[in-house]
């Protein structure tokens, strides 16, 4: 299976905006710019799009994929500040916006950031490149059990109190600071029989990704804060890639359908539930056994659409 530079669940997403042809739009995760441009082409010159990432480099190569479009804000910063960026360029609500959870194809492709565990390279995987805390810091310098509790919540790894063992017994010679050194304490940390379900640095690589990016503990306040941003019809589309995500999104979705907890036999609510919206998708949205096919990343992919009331 093959992985290709085509944006995940693409037309799923543009469906699912619904959007307007002079509405205000935002891709929380601009990356490749791949959902964006698709924005973009059913937008007319009265539409705007805000595009914002907090990696530099992904902004530049955005910024020229784009270059045909006037109607583009690219915004450094975060989509868990999202309310404060709409408020800092004087807009008070949008129609839709767009979050791409997780590592972007850019920065898969751009091998000296660390992320992929397919090549040699340092130890990094910081989408922001501003930030401290890189992978380097935390297989040197988390404790064993820290190290396994990532492991294992954020990648879904059973061997993770193995490789987090070893990965102590090799620091304790030597620094880990490379790809493939982690990759190799990973490998021999996983039996033989276990390595049929793709790279065996795959789930490793993902939990460290997550910590060091602090992915999954911002993200129930951040969609809640999109849903806040939206106006009346407006739609937030979210992907995610990872169970922990899905679960932190859906969480935040219902809760702000809101649901009345007075006894049934009252004949009217006194618990003060607010309804701000409605989940479109009753069940998340997976890509077509053909994406799947084409594109391996897409496989864990999950769409989940709000529309805000």
């Amino acid at each position: 299976m093959k992985f290709v530079h085509k944006p995940v669940l693409l037309e799923e997403c543009i469906k699912g905006l619904n959007i307007k042809p002079d509405g205000i739009y935002i891709d929380g995760t601009l990356g490749g710019a791949g959902h964006s441009k698709k924005i973009l082409e059913n937008l007319d010159e009265k539409g705007l799009l805000i595009g914002i990432d907090r990696d530099e480099e992904a902004l530049s190569v955005a910024k020229e994929k784009l270059k045909e479009y006037n109607n583009v804000k690219y915004i450094y910063g975060n989509h868990d500040d999202i309310l404060s960026i709409i408020k800092n360029l004087n807009i008070k609500k949008v129609d839709g916006i767009l979050l791409d959870l997780g590592v972007s194809s850019y920065q898969l492709d751009e091998k000296t950031r660390g992320f992929s565990y397919l090549s040699d390279n340092v130890l990094d995987m910081r989408m922001d490149k501003n930030q401290e805390l890189t992978a380097k810091d935390v297989v040197n310098t988390y404790s064993e059990k820290k190290l396994a509790d990532i492991i294992y919540q954020y990648g879904e790894e059973r061997f993770s109190r193995q490789i987090a063992r070893n990965i102590i017994l090799y620091r304790n010679k030597k620094i880990i600071e490379t790809t493939k050194q982690l990759t190799d304490i990973i490998d021999k940390s996983i039996p033989s029989y276990a390595k049929k379900d793709g790279h065996p640095a795959k789930r490793t690589f993902q939990a460290i990704r997550i910590e060091v990016n602090d992915e999954i503990k911002p993200l129930e306040k951040t969609i809640k804060n999109c849903i806040e941003a939206l106006n009346t019809e407006g739609r937030l589309c979210v992907i995610t890639f990872h169970s922990l995500e899905d679960r932190a999104v859906k969480n935040a979705m219902i809760e702000k359908v809101g649901h009345c907890t007075c006894p049934k036999d009252l004949p009217y609510c006194v618990c003060g539930a607010v309804s701000e919206g409605r989940i479109i998708t009753k069940k998340p949205i997976i890509p077509t056994q053909e994406e799947m096919n084409e594109n391996s990343r897409s496989k864990s992919a999950k769409l989940r659409i709000f529309e805000k009331k």
